[in-house]
């Protein structure tokens, strides 16, 4: 676990467009792509659904590098969804944020790594104990 998340809030007020081209970019076989781009995209109105509930939050720690989660990487995080089973969940335990899928079972908790050199966690109503928010994007450098 790690308690060196550093989390911050997005700001809302200004819009900030940038151009989105009309075309789909081709994963295959290269296609001709539009000369000029005539669309926008405001990457908070795409990525915040819920600006007064979201948070961004940098990722700290290899736990979740099997599935493409790096260090440095950066999260979008809405503490108004609701959790549900397997999501990508920030939690707080114990005094520490983790970022972890989370299972739901009868009696208790599980927060699951996506890394084999990490244990999973259970969650038991003796652990100090929340879901902080719930990821709906990954930003990466790639």
């Amino acid at each position: 676990m790690s308690n060196n998340i550093a989390i911050f809030t997005p700001n809302d007020e200004n819009t900030f467009e940038l151009p989105l081209s009309g075309e789909r970019v081709a994963a295959g076989f290269p296609s001709p792509a539009e000369d000029y781009a005539s669309l926008s995209l405001d990457l908070n109105r795409e990525l915040i659904k819920n600006p007064a509930s979201t948070f961004y939050a940098r990722v700290s720690g290899l736990s979740m590098i099997d599935e493409g989660i790096n260090d440095g990487d950066l999260l979008v995080i809405d503490k108004s969804i609701e959790p549900y089973n397997g999501c990508l969940a920030v939690c707080y335990i114990d005094g520490e944020f983790t970022l972890k899928h989370f299972e739901k079972h009868a009696e208790y908790g599980i927060l699951v790594p996506a890394n084999k050199e990490f244990r999973p966690i259970k969650v038991t109503a003796e652990n100090d104990f929340c879901i902080w928010g719930i990821v709906t994007y990954l930003i990466k450098k790639v």
